[in-house]
């Protein structure tokens, strides 16, 4: 995976619904797993949240964090 490409996820905004706004890397797990369910959206951010997906899933947020851009 490119570096650029999980920099760029962690630091995308939600932007619509309940949590527009907050890094894809600070959404709830639960809203993740709603996603997974129902299917990702067709689109980068689609794929970016599936990342999220798999970093929650996996329990690396913390690892990723020193990433977030202020």
């Amino acid at each position: 995976m490119d570096n650029a490409l999980l920099i760029e996820a962690v630091n995308q905004t939600m932007p619509f619904g309940k949590y527009a706004g907050r890094k894809l890397l600070h959404l709830p797990e639960p809203y993740l797993v709603w996603f997974h369910k129902q299917g990702f959206p067709q689109n980068k951010l689609g794929q970016q949240l599936a990342l999220m997906y798999e970093v929650k899933l996996n329990g690396l947020e913390s690892m990723l964090a020193p990433l977030v851009k202020k």
